[in-house]
């Protein structure tokens, strides 16, 4: 089914009370998940939630909350650190201060998916302009990396314009073939449902 066709086929579901989200669900075939590391940061054109930051910097910052290097062994317990990855969608970290980042936080941000790192999180000025421009950048990125041979993710949300959602699954597609082993050949099928709905296959071009 065309994407359009999909859209238009999902939007005749039953109104829900809350915006749901448009998950696009990529089956991939002949890939070794031990083997094979698939693992993107995609861009999205179109911001579709606003991400909750936390900064590890040297400074306090206006921009996102901020944990100073003194703030650190306040973390040393598994639980506090657990309850700080819950609180936040996501982390940014001072270039200067990643080696303590990782022994600090590592253990717990690294299999969240949250570990800031130099594709994404990492801010080389502490300025309030790098802060907000990575934080914008983050709000429109979604981290992919595959565990099991098929790829779900949210990448809009339905009381978006259909546009603005096609956009969103193009460019997630593109990104997800991008870092695929063999590219197209890895792609079994591509699906798109919402939240409350079972899926539909499509055809993206």
């Amino acid at each position: 089914m065309e994407l359009k066709q999909a859209l238009d086929e999902l939007r005749k579901e039953e109104k829900r009370k809350f915006a749901q989200g448009v998950d696009l669900i990529v089956n991939l075939k002949g890939v070794d998940m031990k083997r094979d590391n698939i693992a993107t940061v995609i861009t999205l054109p179109n911001k579709f939630k606003d991400k909750k930051v936390c900064g590890f910097l040297n400074n306090p910052s206006k921009v996102v909350k901020t944990i100073t290097k003194l703030d650190f062994p306040k973390y040393k317990e598994k639980k506090d650190l657990k309850k700080l990855i819950k609180e936040y969608d996501a982390f940014i970290a001072s270039a200067q201060l990643m080696p303590s980042v990782a022994t600090v936080f590592g253990k717990v941000l690294g299999p969240a998916g949250k570990m800031p790192s130099p594709q994404l999180g990492v801010v080389m000025q502490e300025t309030d302009a790098a802060i907000t421009e990575l934080v914008t950048k983050i709000s429109r990125s979604i981290r992919v990396k595959a565990k099991e041979p098929s790829i779900k993710i949210v990448v809009a949300k339905d009381d978006m314009s259909d546009e603005k959602i096609m956009e969103n699954i193009k460019a997630s597609y593109i990104a997800i073939v991008d870092a695929l082993p063999t590219k197209r050949e890895n792609v079994k099928n591509v699906m798109i449902k919402l939240t409350m709905s079972k899926p539909i296959k499509v055809e993206i071009k």
